[in-house]
């Protein structure tokens, strides 16, 4: 039997891809708000596509928001930003 992929829906674009094409964005139980590139630390996460026009989409859709359920303010989305940006130098 073929091995499942896990499919993750991009908060940005709405797009389904697998997980391994995608980026994590994570909520530590403590509540801050940062990029999981590992993909394994503890907190919930959601999922955007590889790229900064899904962030953009995101922060202005609020998928973010939607999806910890929590007001996130834009400090938080330009420190995403700049991580994103260092990832793809």
């Amino acid at each position: 039997m073929a091995k499942k992929i896990p499919m993750r829906q991009c908060i940005g674009c709405g797009e389904m891809k697998s997980k391994k094409e995608m980026m994590r964005i994570l909520r530590t139980p403590e509540g801050e708000i940062l990029l999981d590139t590992t993909g394994k630390k503890n907190g919930r996460g959601a999922y955007l596509c590889r790229e900064r026009d899904c962030l953009l989409k995101a922060r202005k859709n609020k998928g973010v928001e939607r999806s910890f359920k929590m007001s996130v303010p834009g400090e938080v989305y330009e420190k995403l930003e700049k991580e994103f940006d260092a990832l793809h130098e």
